[in-house]
């Protein structure tokens, strides 16, 4: 990925900034959509740099004179919206996506269930994990979560509230959603310059002419007389003390990969703001309530409308680097939290396009769910041809039971 010219910073005010973690609930009238990833010029990341060191000196400037000493967020009680635009089609990774002569088939996947929403970074690992699978559990629902899934999200809860606080707040439109997102990057990014270190960061971007969104698991800054390196983590738990398989670390990198391209994408090209507002058909001069106009004053943000979020996003975006190509997925034992063991890897684009596109011909409907390999069937504990066979073609209407049986071995 070649980066586009990086978006230009306008001045900011003096600000009190404190990092805020949003929840969010819709009001039943409401629809918000439940859901709930190239290589750098160097050259061109020097730019970014000399903005970044400038806030990282002894005298910071006073748009950051008070952030991350106590860090919190608004926590959003809805799921992250995933949105997809009307327009997405995979052909190559441009700088400057053009999306708008592409729509995906009416009878796709990604039509029929993510339409004007988009793919979250979970669909993507999902998909890599068992496209049937998938299939099945857009169809069919998705099953009960085990025990292990629960302890793995409690985890990164635990994790979370290491470094932020939540405040819960009530939103009525898609607008307040998204303004609440968008805010909870804006002083995530805060607290990674001043301590080096955020969490549960959310993140939007264009992958493939697609619209997708995730939550960064951890970002991490280390920085010395000459450079700043931003390091992006995700901490995966395990019921048994035993490292995890080739097929769930292929799955953990290349999650881990989705969450670097979106990430680099925000930092250094100008976000696709007008396409942004047209593919999820958000007002940009919508005027925020209140309350969550007061939460965000009480960080130090003088905002109104949507619009003055998205000033806040983009000047916040200039001060930002790309991350490191090397990517650390960390693996405890869900019992005690314990270190099992660490895999340190580099970025390959060549590998995530082709992983990338390889999924989105799925969700497109270019050809059929694929069933996995004879070594990998282990993920259902099924003979997987057997098994989905029988559930699709039951003529009695498979059962969500005997789906979501299937799925829970994963």
């Amino acid at each position: 990925m070649t980066p586009s010219a990086a978006p230009a910073c306008s001045s900011s005010p003096s600000l009190n900034v404190t990092s805020i973690a949003v929840t969010a609930t819709a009001k039943d009238d409401v629809h918000v959509p439940v859901e709930i990833v190239s290589e750098e010029e160097m050259a061109f990341l020097e730019a970014a740099l000399a903005s970044t060191r400038s806030l990282l000196s002894s005298s910071p400037s006073p748009f950051f004179s008070s952030a991350c000493s106590s860090a919190s967020r608004f926590a959003l009680l809805s799921p992250l919206p995933s949105v997809v635009s009307h327009s997405c089609r995979p052909r190559s990774f441009a700088t400057t996506p053009n999306i708008e002569d592409f729509v995906p088939p009416r009878s796709s996947l990604l039509h029929r269930f993510r339409f004007g929403r988009g793919l979250s970074v979970t669909d993507i690992i999902g998909t890599e994990w068992c496209e049937k699978q998938m299939e099945l559990a857009l169809i069919h629902g998705k099953p009960k979560r085990t025990v292990a899934m629960k302890a793995g999200s409690d985890r990164h809860g635990q994790l979370e509230k290491e470094v932020v606080e939540k405040v819960e707040i009530l939103t009525e439109s898609v607008e307040e959603y998204w303004a609440i997102q968008l805010m909870n990057f804006i002083v995530g990014a805060h607290q990674l310059l001043f301590e080096g270190l955020t969490r549960e960061l959310p993140v939007v971007g264009i992958i493939e002419d697609t619209w997708m969104v995730g939550v960064i698991d951890e970002i991490r800054l280390s920085r010395d007389e000459d450079t700043v390196c931003t390091f992006l983590v995700d901490t995966k738990t395990r019921y048994k003390a035993t490292m995890p398989s080739e097929a769930q670390r292929r799955n953990a990198r290349l999650q881990l990969m989705c969450y670097k391209y979106l990430w680099d994408n925000l930092v250094t090209t100008s976000f696709p703001m007008e396409e942004f507002f047209d593919h999820f058909k958000l007002n940009h001069l919508y005027i925020l309530p209140g309350d969550v106009k007061e939460h965000i004053a009480s960080l130090g943000f003088d905002v109104k409308m949507l619009k003055d979020v998205f000033t806040y996003f983009q000047d916040t975006c200039c001060m930002l680097s790309s991350s490191h190509e090397q990517l650390l997925l960390r693996y405890e034992l869900q019992s005690d939290h314990s270190l099992l063991g660490e895999d340190s890897f580099l970025y390959d684009a060549g590998w995530f396009q082709k992983q990338i596109q390889k999924c989105l011909e799925f969700w497109l409907g270019d050809r059929e769910a694929s069933f996995v390999s004879d070594d990998e069937k282990w993920k259902c504990n099924f003979f997987c041809r057997l098994a989905w066979t029988e559930a699709v073609t039951d003529k009695g209407g498979a059962s969500g039971g005997s789906v979501l049986a299937m799925q829970r071995a994963k």
